[in-house]
């Protein structure tokens, strides 16, 4: 499901980036959108150790007398099979079922962006405006997308280019086409503006963003001015070998998913000395734990644990679970 959303992301940005495409804007916010939703469903996944059940829409069905049932039962789109949630339900799921902490402005990018991709079919492309803005929403998605792929999956995106090509190659800025905006392009750049606002008072790029400007500026290069480069093939060096899907999948959690998943699944836990005393002792067990370097190219620097679903098994050995 990673590499769809992957597929999907370089699908978007390819097209955008086409010298000609006349449904630029739209296409590429239908697929981007599309490929946050399978990066949250892989998370959500990987999370809850690739259980596809972990991506079912669950509802109350309606019983013969009327009633709704006490229990939740997969929902069944038209040809019968499970319906699985959607982005925002999987986003949820990510940041209060598990606790993973996603910064509020990614939720917010991913907001206006859908917004973009419900009413694209109202929109005029040759408008400036919201060819501007919709760039914009767009290069902080694909810096956001960037940033979480890493930290959730590791350096799988290294040798793919994650940019969106400055508007000034598509358009004349001093020349833009005077099209007046439809009520529904003024209705969803206002929406767009107000929650902008929210962040006004942030000046800073940052790792997650709502919005990121591009300028560009053409420049006449010196023949003395390029960048030196020394290009080394050794046949006999060392060959290395990184896999960071390997450790994901076997070590998906950190301390706060641990933490979360444990108080939703015990009545009788408490984050106090008898929990991290029992942890610390599991994490001395790979089965259960594992440290990493944070800089593995720095042995000294710091170091985070992560742990393997299985250790809630250990945990049920001293805790009650809850009833619901």
């Amino acid at each position: 499901m990673l590499e769809k959303s992957i597929a999907a992301m370089l699908s978007a940005i390819e097209i955008y980036n086409k010298p000609d495409f006349k449904y630029r804007e739209e296409t590429f916010s239908v697929l981007c959108i599309n490929s946050w939703e399978l990066l949250l469903k892989a998370k959500v996944l990987n999370l809850a150790s690739n259980k596809l059940a972990s991506l079912y829409a669950m509802e109350n069905k309606t019983l013969k007398d009327g009633k709704k049932s006490s229990i939740k039962r997969p929902k069944k789109n038209r040809s019968g099979n499970p319906m699985s949630v959607g982005l925002f339900e999987a986003y949820r799921i990510i940041a209060e079922d598990y606790g993973v902490k996603i910064d509020k402005v990614v939720n917010d990018n991913l907001v206006a962006l859908t917004e973009i991709r419900d009413n694209s079919i109202h929109f005029v492309n040759e408008d400036f405006l919201l060819a501007l803005k919709i760039q914009e929403l767009g290069s902080a998605s694909l810096q956001n997308y960037l940033h979480l792929v890493s930290a959730w999956f590791g350096d799988v995106l290294s040798g793919y280019n994650f940019y969106l090509m400055p508007l000034s190659f598509f358009r004349n800025f001093a020349d833009a086409p005077g099209v007046s905006l439809n009520s529904s392009e003024k209705k969803v750049l206002e929406y767009i503006r107000k929650s902008e606002e929210l962040y006004d008072d942030s000046e800073n790029v940052g790792d997650y963003n709502l919005t990121l400007r591009i300028d560009v500026k053409f420049q006449k290069v010196k023949s003395t001015s390029g960048i030196p480069v020394q290009i080394t093939n050794d046949p006999h060096a060392t060959a290395v070998f990184l896999s960071e899907e390997d450790f994901t999948d076997k070590y998906p959690w950190d301390y706060d998913v641990l933490s979360t998943r444990l108080t939703k699944r015990y009545s009788d836990f408490k984050k106090n000395e008898k929990y991290h005393k029992i942890r610390k002792q599991l994490e001395k067990d790979n089965n259960f734990g594992y440290q990493r370097l944070l800089n593995p190219k720095n042995p000294r620097g710091g170091k985070k644990t992560f742990y393997n679903p299985n250790i809630q098994k250990e945990f049920d050995k001293h805790y009650t679970k809850s009833s619901a």
